[in-house]
């Protein structure tokens, strides 16, 4: 009777963990994309979080917004089938300074808690110093 209990608890646990419906696996380690050290005026400031649907039903993402208005994210506008990517695409404004930005994902995934995932970008964006190569160069202190 024991060995019966016990085994039906087991079984139980085991149906609770798997959970059914969309799930949405990022690809960006920490859902976190670096842009490292990047010059304003050169970097267009967009990068991409890409995504899979591992679950078994359709990922409908409702809504993607940003801490701020200096990053402009987008979201797909169909739903993603099992085993299919998708991509979010995030625009950052190329402030100088450093970047410590948050989005969030709205979504019906199953594999996050109320279907919300929290995305953040990082990075440092630097002035960019033109060079003009016509200009005489200064070789010592008394030029």
């Amino acid at each position: 009777m024991k060995k019966a209990l016990l085994l039906g608890l087991v079984f139980m646990s085991f149906t609770a963990i798997s959970q059914t419906g969309p799930k949405i696996e990022f690809k960006a380690e920490n859902n976190t994309i670096d842009y490292g050290k990047v010059y304003k005026g050169v970097d267009s400031g967009i990068r991409v979080f890409e995504f899979t649907n591992t679950g078994d039903a359709p990922l409908i993402i409702n809504n993607v917004q940003s801490t701020c208005g200096c990053t402009v994210p987008s979201r797909p506008k169909e739903p993603i089938l099992p085993g299919k990517t998708g991509q979010i695409e995030v625009k950052y404004n190329m402030a100088t300074g450093p970047i410590r930005k948050s989005i969030t994902v709205e979504s019906n995934a199953v594999n996050y808690d109320g279907g919300k995932i929290h995305l953040k970008i990082k990075g440092d964006v630097l002035e960019n110093k033109q060079v003009n190569v016509l200009e005489p160069k200064k070789t010592g202190p008394m030029q």
